[in-house]
C-alpha cells in the first residue's frame, strides 16, 4: 500500500515524484514502462540523434495522414525513465503568455495563466546565464547556453537576422520574435532531464520507491473510485494499491490509452470494444494536437556541419576533446539555433518556430545528403487549428493505440507550413549563408511557389513530437480533468497531470511548460497555493 502511486516516469512523473515524496509522512511510488536511464547516450547532449527511433521509444506510427499523402508517420514517444526529458533534443523554451492567458480565459482554466504559472518555471529552473524575474537559479532543471555553437549555426543566425530577424537574447522573456542559440537543458555538459534533475535526488529518500520495466494494463476501479493500478509481473496480474491517489503522467498518448483501457471514456467506443463503461468521458482520446514538422536540407560545399564526425576519426578527436575539456560536438544537442517568426501578421505573437541542425540526417526519417556534409532547418505552425484523436486498437493492453494527429486537415495550417518552408529557403539564400552551400537539396530548386511549398509540406511534414491536448483541463462537455485540482471528472482517486491536459498547444517545445504545469500540480495536491 501506497499513498501515492504515480503511473509514468516521463518529465511530469519524476517531478511530481521528486515533489510529493519531499512530504516524509507520504509514501510514493512511482512506475514506469521502460528502463531506467542507464543508456550512455542519453547522458551525452550529442546522443539526440540516437533518440528518436529504437528501444527507448514505443515506435508508434501515425494512421495514414488523409491530408498529407496517407502516408504513416514515425511518432517517436519515449519509453524511458525521463520520459521525453531523456531522448529530446533538449531545447529549453516555454512559449508565449498568451498560450496561458488563453487557458484561462477562453478555456475556463482559472489558474493556470502565465503570471500563475511563471513562478512554477523559475522554481523549475538552473540557468547558467540568466536571471531576474523571469528566470531561476539553483533548480532542478539545469539550462544552459552553449559556448562554441558550430560555424554553421553562427551562419544561420546572422543569415535569419539578414533576412530580417531581430537578435533575441532571450527567448523565455516572454517576447519570443527573433533569432539566437538556443538554450538547452543542460548542465556542465551533461544532459539535464527530469530523471536526472528531479528523480536523482530524490531517489535517497526512504518513502520513495521506483519501479521500471513496470508495465500497467489498467486501472482498478471500484465503486466510481481509483483504488490502485493492475501491472503483469512473471505472466500474473499484481495490483497495487493507492491510500490516497494514482496519479496519471503517462503523456498525450498513454494517459488516454490507459484511461480507455479502464473503462473511462467515450462509452461507445468503449462499448464497441468490450469494455465495461465505467465514466462515461467522450473527451479522453480527442483533441490531439501536435507540431508538424518540415525539415529543409542543404548539401554543403565543405566540412562545415558536424557530419565530418560521422567519419571514425573525426569521432574518436570528438571523444578526446569532450573527455579533456567537456566542450565540442558531444557537448552539443545538435539542434543548436532557432528562431520564432510570423507567418500571419494578425497574430500578436509569432505563428512559426524553427531549428537548426549543422548537420543532416540527425532525427528519424530525416535524409543524409551526396557528399555527407549537410544543414538541416525544420519549421512548424506553432499554433495549430487541426484537430486528431487517440483510440484504442482492441481492449488488449499490448496493442498500440491508434493515433491519428489529422495533420492539415484545416488549410490554414497548411498554408502557415508552407510560408514557413518558403521562409527557410530565403534564409537559406541569404549572404551569410549561402556561401557555406553547395545546393539545397531538399526540396530541389524547382520549389519556388506558394503551392509547391504547400505541396512540399504534404510529402515531408512530421512530428516534431509534441503531441498535447487528448485529456484536457477545462469546464466545458468534452473537459476530462478538473482545473482546480487536476482530479479526471466523475471519478475519485484519479488525478492526471501531463502534456494531455493541456487545452491549447504551446507555441514552443513542450518539455519545460509540462515540468512547470507538474511543479503546481504538486502543489496542488500538497495543498500548497502559489
Amino acid at each position: 500500500m501506497y499513498d501515492y502511486v504515480i503511473v509514468g516516469g516521463g518529465s511530469a512523473g519524476c517531478v511530481m515524484a521528486a515533489r510529493l515524496s519531499e512530504m516524509p509522512d507520504a509514501k510514493v511510488l512511482l512506475l514506469e514502462a521502460g528502463p531506467s536511464d542507464r543508456n550512455p547516450y542519453i547522458h551525452l547532449p550529442c546522443g539526440f540523434f540516437k533518440m528518436t527511433g529504437g528501444p527507448l521509444t514505443w515506435g508508434y506510427r501515425t494512421a495514414p495522414a488523409r491530408h498529407a499523402g496517407n502516408r504513416e508517420m514515425v511518432y517517436p514517444q519515449a519509453r524511458v525513465l525521463g520520459g521525453g526529458s531523456s531522448i529530446n533534443a533538449q531545447v529549453y523554451t516555454r512559449g508565449a503568455p498568451e498560450d496561458y492567458d488563453g487557458w484561462a480565459k477562453e478555456e475556463g482554466c482559472t489558474g493556470w495563466s502565465w503570471a500563475e504559472l511563471l513562478p512554477y518555471f523559475v522554481k523549475s529552473e538552473d540557468n547558467d546565464r540568466l536571471d531576474g524575474k523571469m528566470h531561476g537559479q539553483g533548480g532542478p532543471l539545469g539550462v544552459s547556453t552553449l559556448k562554441e555553437p558550430n560555424v554553421m549555426t553562427q551562419a544561420f543566425v546572422a543569415g535569419a537576422q539578414e533576412f530580417g530577424m531581430p537578435l533575441n537574447p532571450d527567448f523565455n522573456s516572454g517576447h519570443q520574435e527573433g533569432v539566437n542559440v538556443y538554450q538547452m537543458t543542460i548542465r556542465q555538459a551533461r544532459r539535464c532531464s527530469a530523471a536526472v534533475g528531479y528523480l536523482r535526488p530524490a531517489r535517497q529518500r526512504p518513502n520513495l520507491t521506483v519501479k521500471t520495466d513496470a508495465f500497467i494494463t489498467r486501472l482498478v476501479v471500484e465503486k466510481g473510485r481509483v483504488k490502485g493500478v493492475a501491472l503483469i509481473e512473471n505472466g500474473r496480474e499484481v495490483i497495487i494499491e493507492a491510500e490516497r491517489d494514482v496519479v496519471l503522467t503517462a503523456g498525450a498518448i498513454g494517459s488516454p490509452k490507459l484511461l480507455m483501457l479502464s473503462g473511462i471514456g467515450p462509452a461507445v467506443h468503449l462499448e464497441s470494444l468490450g469494455i465495461t463503461v465505467q465514466n462515461d468521458l467522450p473527451g479522453v482520446g480527442q483533441n490531439l494536437q501536435d507540431h508538424m514538422a518540415s525539415d529543409i536540407v542543404w548539401q554543403l560545399n565543405g566540412p562545415h556541419s558536424y557530419d565530418k564526425y560521422k567519419k571514425l576519426h573525426w569521432q574518436a578527436v570528438a571523444g578526446v576533446q569532450y573527455l579533456l575539456t567537456r566542450s565540442g560536438p558531444v557537448a552539443s544537442s545538435l539542434v543548436e539555433g532557432g528562431a520564432f517568426w510570423w507567418s500571419d501578421r494578425r497574430e500578436k505573437s509569432p505563428d512559426l518556430q524553427f531549428h537548426f541542425l549543422p548537420g543532416a540526417g540527425v532525427e528519424e526519417g530525416v535524409g543524409t545528403v551526396p557528399g555527407g556534409n549537410g544543414a538541416t532547418l525544420n519549421s512548424y505552425h506553432l499554433r495549430p487549428r487541426s484537430r486528431g484523436f487517440v483510440a484504442l486498437k482492441s481492449s488488449n493492453p499490448l496493442d498500440p493505440p491508434v493515433v491519428d494527429p489529422n495533420s492539415f486537415a484545416e488549410s490554414y495550417d497548411l498554408e502557415r507550413a508552407g510560408d514557413a518552408i518558403e521562409i527557410s529557403c530565403e534564409i537559406g539564400r541569404t549572404r551569410a549563408f549561402s556561401k557555406y552551400v553547395a545546393r539545397q537539396h531538399l526540396p530541389g530548386d524547382e520549389c519556388r511557389t506558394k503551392a509547391d511549398y504547400r505541396n512540399f509540406a504534404r510529402q515531408v511534414a512530421r512530428s516534431a513530437y509534441h503531441p498535447v491536448g487528448t485529456c484536457k483541463m477545462g469546464v466545458d462537455a468534452m473537459a476530462v480533468v478538473e482545473p482546480s485540482n487536476l482530479r479526471v471528472r466523475g471519478i475519485d482517486g484519479l488525478r492526471l497531470c501531463d502534456s494531455s491536459i493541456m487545452p491549447r498547444l504551446v507555441s514552443s517545445n513542450t518539455n519545460a511548460p509540462t515540468i512547470a504545469m507538474a511543479e503546481k500540480a504538486a502543489d496542488m495536491i500538497k495543498g500548497n497555493r502559489a
